[in-house]
């Protein structure tokens, strides 16, 4: 049986152990990825579908379009890519990347894929891709250097775990997230193993101006018409803050409920930042 579903701004078609997931974007009569999706951001939410259906996935092959270090963080699913000791045969599951903004994830060995096409696909703006697509092109050549904090690879990778899977420390029976090294007596907090639940209510929300944003996106918001924030609480207690999904059209309120899916942040030394963005529940 055949099944469609919108799934954190993406599109996926579910046939029996097999998924096509694609961008929602249609350029010229090709399917593109949105302002901060890429194939990366779209494998990670294919394998958070599927195991929220039911299936086990450890292991997964990935194309090299893919970045396994990513996908692991956010779904403590591994590949050869990233772990060269993983016995191949171990490794059940295939990703296969199209030549547009489109992802299969397929059980090993099968030979044919039967899926619908999409419903949902809507034409994105051509200026606005081509001005987008731009600037990231720029914001991720090396010669890029941002005004604003820097953030080593080392550093960005250290507190990867708990942004891109929700993974909270435990101190005096209460949850805490984003994680510290220290609770407030100056005693070590253990690292995170308590993940937060994937939806929070917006307490309080904020749109900078494209002049008043960070460097990190300087070139990217005036494009953005501004960059939008929201501060939220999770069921568990903890609040966060967190960027809106540039590819969602929406503009919070106070009391809404939201979910998170990972997408790109921005661009450091060449190297794309991952992290966690908001989005409305459908």
């Amino acid at each position: 049986m055949i099944e469609q579903h919108p799934w954190k701004g993406y599109l996926v078609v579910l046939n029996q152990d097999s998924l096509l997931i694609q961008s929602p974007y249609m350029y010229e009569e090709t399917i593109v990825y949105g302002p901060d999706s890429d194939s990366t951001t779209m494998a990670i939410a294919g394998l958070q579908f599927m195991k929220q259906r039911g299936h086990e996935i450890d292991f997964v092959h990935l194309p090299d379009t893919i970045d396994a270090a990513t996908v692991y963080l956010a779904t403590s699913v591994d590949s050869m890519s990233r772990n060269d000791e993983l016995d191949f045969d171990a490794v059940k599951w295939d990703f296969l990347d199209g030549d547009e903004a489109t992802l299969v994830l397929s059980k090993t060995g099968l030979d044919s894929y039967d899926f619908d096409t999409p419903i949902g696909s809507e034409i994105i703006d051509s200026q606005f891709h081509m001005d987008i697509q731009e600037a990231w092109i720029r914001e991720r050549a090396e010669s890029n250097v941002s005004q604003g904090a820097y953030v080593s690879k080392s550093m960005y990778l250290e507190g990867a775990l708990a942004r891109l899977s929700l993974a909270s420390q435990k101190s005096d029976e209460k949850l805490i997230w984003p994680p510290r090294q220290l609770d407030s007596s100056g005693q070590r907090i253990p690292s995170g193993t308590h993940s937060l639940t994937g939806e929070a209510t917006v307490e309080s929300w904020t749109k900078l101006s494209a002049a008043g944003a960070p460097s990190e996106f300087s070139l990217r918001a005036p494009i953005l018409g501004g960059i939008q924030t929201v501060l939220v609480r999770f069921e568990q207690g903890p609040r966060g803050v967190f960027l809106v999904c540039d590819d969602v059209d929406y503009a919070p309120h106070i009391g809404d409920k939201v979910h998170f899916t990972v997408r790109r942040i921005y661009a450091q030394e060449g190297i794309i930042r991952y992290g966690l963005k908001a989005l409305p529940l459908p």
